[in-house]
């Protein structure tokens, strides 16, 4: 588990796979700015049981409760060592900054224990909170990917959010001697 003043992280177990299963299927939940998703258990045990260098985790509020998700994957390219981070938060535990010390920990956990240059983010062009939380991290609008993402019967624009290795600099939640003590 990764510990931070307002969240914990902890790694997805298929005990999560129900309640991230109901989130997932969920619009209130995954959010209008993503497409709707209604899969069952068996179908998200097999999506993080696939050979994906995937890692998610549930963020967890300082009771213990679970409030949302993030998670980490590989931009597969062989030209590229980059990483992708995607996140959300249930409706009720939001504007509490759990979002933006989650994708700190993140950002952090990735630079420093990972051989990458940048990490990515993708977000709809109407998704400001999502934004504000990439910028407040540090993550840069990098360009528009056009009608790249089918949500509401309709295609609609997505933004690349992008930080540098040397725009992180240093850990602002984690620290390194804390990732020897990852429970």
């Amino acid at each position: 588990m990764l510990e931070g003043k307002l969240v914990n992280l902890k790694l997805l177990e298929k005990e999560d796979f129900p309640l991230f299963t109901e989130w997932l299927n969920k619009p209130e939940v995954f959010g209008e700015y993503n497409p709707l998703h209604q899969v069952t258990v068996d179908e998200v045990d097999r999506i993080f049981s696939s050979p994906l260098d995937m890692k998610s985790f549930i963020i967890e509020n300082k009771k213990g409760k679970k409030v949302g998700f993030i998670n980490h994957f590989n931009v597969l390219h062989p030209a590229m060592r980059l990483l992708e981070i995607g996140f959300g938060l249930v409706p009720d535990e939001r504007g509490k900054g759990y979002g933006s010390e989650a994708l700190s920990m993140i950002v952090d956990l990735l630079f420093l224990t990972k051989d990458v240059n940048r990490i990515q983010a993708q977000t709809h062009a109407r998704n400001l909170a999502s934004q504000r939380i990439l910028e407040k991290v540090g993550f840069k609008k990098e360009g528009v990917l056009r009608r790249s993402i089918f949500i509401g019967g309709e295609w609609v624009d997505s933004w690349v959010y992008g930080i540098l290795r040397e725009e992180w600099g240093e850990p602002k939640v984690l620290t390194k001697s804390s990732l020897y003590h990852i429970s």
